[in-house]
């Protein structure tokens, strides 16, 4: 009766199989997506670390301004991919009468590498260090590329997980912006 029943067992299961293949092939990709943290609503982690070129670096300090954390990996094919939006992005900003700032969070990456890279495709913001990955340890970061901004006051307001797509992020802290606006 086993011998029976392995065939349409065996079969059963490929045919699953094939049915999630074909969900996954057919599957349009979305835009950037957001996903929950328990830092949301909170003030973002220390952020201590030193730049690529050497310059001292201190999320605090930027209180005052929005500031958008970028993780980053020059091999993440996701990252490259990405990068063009968010050097539109802070080209975008240099005319904004309220600039936000971008930083690259360096994952797991050598400098050169990272100079490299940027020196190849643009993009004139802070890289920061995270040579021990305790500033993605800090924010959960699963893999990269992973998105964080933090408002104002230091309070983490959104995580994207993914590459970002044209517009989105500006179109998020517009209206985060505009959300702020209405509760004063």
């Amino acid at each position: 009766m086993t011998r029976r029943r392995s065939p349409l067992i065996a079969a059963a299961v490929g045919a699953v199989l094939v049915g999630l293949l074909a969900v996954l092939a057919l599957a349009e990709p979305g835009d950037s997506d957001t996903a929950e943290s328990p830092l949301l609503g909170r003030a973002a982690p220390a952020v201590r670390s030193a730049t690529i070129d050497g310059a001292a670096f201190d999320l605090s300090r930027r209180k005052g301004s929005w500031v958008v954390l970028n993780f980053f990996n020059s091999t993440c094919v996701p990252c490259r991919n990405e990068h063009p939006q968010l050097v539109a992005f802070d080209a975008a900003q240099d005319s904004a009468a309220d600039p936000v700032e971008l930083v690259t969070v360096v994952n797991d990456d050598s400098d050169q590498a990272v100079s490299a890279f940027f020196g190849a495709n643009g993009g004139d913001w802070p890289k920061v260090k995270d040579d021990d990955g305790a500033i993605s340890v800090a924010f959960g970061v699963a893999k990269v590329p992973e998105t964080w901004v933090i408002d104002p006051n230091g309070f983490v307001r959104l995580r994207i997980i993914g590459e970002i797509t044209e517009g989105f992020l500006q179109e998020r802290i517009d209206t985060m912006r505009a959300a702020d606006r209405g509760q004063s």
